[in-house]
């Protein structure tokens, strides 16, 4: 008797053992699991570091911010800089994709490799001029496949700018447009910005700069062809070169229409196009919605809704222009 009373305790004692372990390590399991749960998103840059990317790079962790995402707390955010090299864009979408993360951001240069290095892994991306016809996207409304974004360009932007140059220069009849070959979107550019000049009545010719030492050049180019007026096509190195282009425009008095606020404020007379850098903050909420579980496939792509037309005064006065009341009211912003 004494002996059965003493195996069932040991057999009590033990069972109350291994409850007592196993609710302990339901806390660790948890925290694991939750460990587990952390979203990953890979981001693939143009520039060479996050100071390059300024205003954008800090946009989009704003854009996080705002919707209760902190780096390290419970959000992981993978960076990778190409520099704008054309091969380490493709290696370093590779890169990322390999890390199976949770979502992929990227530009309008980047975003492409992502798409061709993944078919599972949700893609954002931004500042894509033409997601339909980059074969993005199947349609706006209707995405398909694993990717959707921010769009940035359209027809209409592209005569604004133009018809912006004509209302501020007097007898302007022959504009140029500054592009890097190198990056697939330029064609569109010139294509679309050809098809606006020849409705203005203008008469259109671009100019090639591949790497930053082709700039000046291209300038003198330009001087030499008569042309009045310079716009640029969007792209990476454009944005990355948008503190030298003033000087040469300025120095050769050619009027230069920049594309956004950044590209503007280096000393551009104008600039007409959506806000970037709210773009950035907005492709947060893309990833949110994807981190959630909605599909990319049923999210459509954004066009901007919001644009920016600025003036630099100096520069008009340096170029001897005069601008009017009506461009001075229609401003979004106007330099001194």
């Amino acid at each position: 008797m004494i002996l059965s009373l003493g195996v069932g305790y040991m057999k009590r004692r033990e069972f109350i053992t291994l409850i007592g372990s196993a609710m302990a390590a339901v806390p660790s399991i948890a925290r694991a699991q939750q460990i587990r749960k952390i979203p990953r998103v890979g981001y693939l840059w143009h520039a060479g570091n996050a100071q390059e990317e300024h205003p954008y790079f800090g946009a989009l962790l704003e854009g996080f911010a705002r919707l209760g995402y902190v780096d390290g707390q419970n959000i992981r955010l993978e960076h990778r800089f190409p520099n704008e090299v054309p091969e380490r864009f493709k290696s370093m979408a590779e890169e990322l994709v390999s890390l199976n993360l949770d979502v992929l951001m990227g530009g309008s240069i980047a975003s492409p490799h992502l798409k061709n290095a993944t078919t599972k892994i949700p893609i954002v991306f931004m500042f894509i001029p033409d997601p339909v016809g980059m074969k993005m996207v199947d349609s706006l409304a209707r995405p398909g496949g694993n990717v959707t974004g921010l769009s940035n360009f359209g027809r209409d932007i592209a005569g604004k700018r133009l018809q912006l140059l004509k209302d501020m220069v007097p007898g302007l009849s022959r504009v140029a447009m500054l592009m890097n070959s190198n990056q697939p979107t330029a064609r569109m550019y010139v294509d679309v910005t050809r098809s606006a000049a020849d409705e203005l009545g203008l008469f259109f010719q671009p100019f090639d700069a591949r790497s930053q030492d082709q700039l000046e050049p291209a300038f003198n180019a330009m001087v030499k062809a008569g042309m009045q007026a310079v716009t640029l096509a969007q792209g990476g190195t454009a944005f990355q070169w948008r503190a030298i282009y003033p000087k040469l425009a300025l120095e050769r008095r050619l009027a230069l229409c920049a594309f956004s606020r950044e590209t503007f404020e280096h000393g551009a007379l104008l600039a007409y196009g959506p806000d970037q850098v709210e773009m950035c903050r907005r492709s947060a909420v893309f990833a949110d919605k994807i981190i959630k579980g909605t599909k990319p496939s049923d999210i459509p792509v954004e066009q901007p809704t919001r644009f920016e037309f600025l003036i630099n005064l100096k520069t008009a006065k340096a170029l001897g222009l005069t601008v009017s009341p009506m461009l001075h009211a229609f401003a979004t912003d106007v330099i001194d």
